[in-house]
């Protein structure tokens, strides 16, 4: 079934550029500060773990089996969430969802700022970040809007060249594909910056705040 046709300026589009850019930060942090784990993206979680059991240096099989399953817990507290609140209260649902996601940062960023990103702790904050991306990812599925993810690019970039005027298309919803693309790259490269210059709880501070600026600007 097709999702809901909304336009690229509509409050639900905004928020969820909003999300894209804080996956950047959160894809930098995890991938770069974390052991080479993803927090977001799931396919590329089962490939570390197959790497890791080949013997391929620097990925973690326990950081990695830690981040998948926080992440199908956060989705099936998002499929929770979905079932007890559907129908006129789903603006209520998606601010919820937001909220617990920028209090995960935040619990996230108190953990880095306390104890590091090291030993035990490492796998805390992959956890809570993990879940955080499990409410968001089980969340914005339920909504179905088109080439608006918020967190993998693949199906996106494929529509993007697909649908183009070059394939015979008609460049559908291309400003939206163009617009993802670049916020996660936003994103992504802040992050990177501050994860490499040793400052992995700022970033996570950075995202716990546009995370929490979503949820104040979201109106419905």
């Amino acid at each position: 079934m097709p999702g809901p046709q909304i336009h690229d300026r509509h409050p639900l589009a905004l928020a969820l550029f909003g999300l894209t850019l804080v996956s950047g930060l959160i894809d930098a942090v995890s991938y770069l500060g974390l052991g080479h784990v993803f927090t977001a993206n799931m396919t590329g979680n089962v490939v570390v773990i197959a790497f890791a059991l080949a013997g391929a240096p620097g990925f973690s099989v326990a950081g990695s089996l830690t981040s998948l399953a926080a992440f199908l817990l956060g989705a099936v507290l998002a499929g929770r969430l979905a079932t007890r609140n559907a129908g006129p209260r789903q603006p209520w649902r998606l601010r919820t969802a937001f909220v617990l996601e920028a209090a995960l940062y935040g619990v996230a960023a108190v953990v880095a700022f306390a104890w590091s990103v090291d030993g035990p702790a490492q796998y805390g904050v992959i956890a809570l970040l993990a879940l955080a991306m499990g409410i968001r990812n089980g969340t914005v599925r339920g909504l179905g809007v088109p080439d608006l993810t918020t967190t993998v690019l693949t199906l996106t970039l494929t529509g993007l060249a697909a649908d183009s005027r070059l394939a015979g298309g008609t460049a559908l919803r291309q400003r939206r594909k163009v617009f993802s693309v670049a916020t996660m790259l936003a994103g992504a490269a802040p992050g990177a910056v501050l994860v490499l210059h040793g400052q992995t709880a700022w970033a996570l501070v950075v995202s716990a705040a546009l995370a929490g600026v979503t949820v104040l600007l979201y109106r419905e």
